[in-house]
């Protein structure tokens, strides 16, 4: 898996987390949902890894994701930030996976 972080995402995040210490996870969401596979992915901030999560290196820093939920995930993606709507995006080289993803930071709330 390749993930990719634009310059406009990594600065952001760098403003988010600041001098936090703390791992950035891409998460896929079902809480709410309804069933596992309409799940929506988001940006968390935690304190604590799970044994679930699995690292994948990018060209700006490291992101967990969960091994379990890896096949609702592209193969190729990139994660922006599009300051008109003030919101990052997840998208692949064929879709956008979220267009309107939220960052949450699980450890200053």
């Amino acid at each position: 898996m390749e993930i990719r972080i634009t310059e406009a995402a990594y600065e952001k995040l760098q403003e988010k987390i600041a001098a936090e210490k703390g791992y950035l996870k891409l998460k896929y969401d079902t809480e709410g949902c309804g069933c596992v596979v309409s799940g929506v992915t988001a940006l968390w901030f935690v304190n604590e890894l799970e044994e679930d999560d699995m690292e994948v290196k990018t060209d700006q820093m490291s992101i967990y994701i969960e091994k379990s939920k890896q096949v609702f995930l592209d193969e190729s993606m990139t994660i922006d930030f599009r300051p008109q709507s003030n919101c990052f995006q997840l998208k692949s080289p064929n879709q956008y996976l979220n267009p309107r993803m939220s960052f949450v930071n699980k450890i200053s709330g």
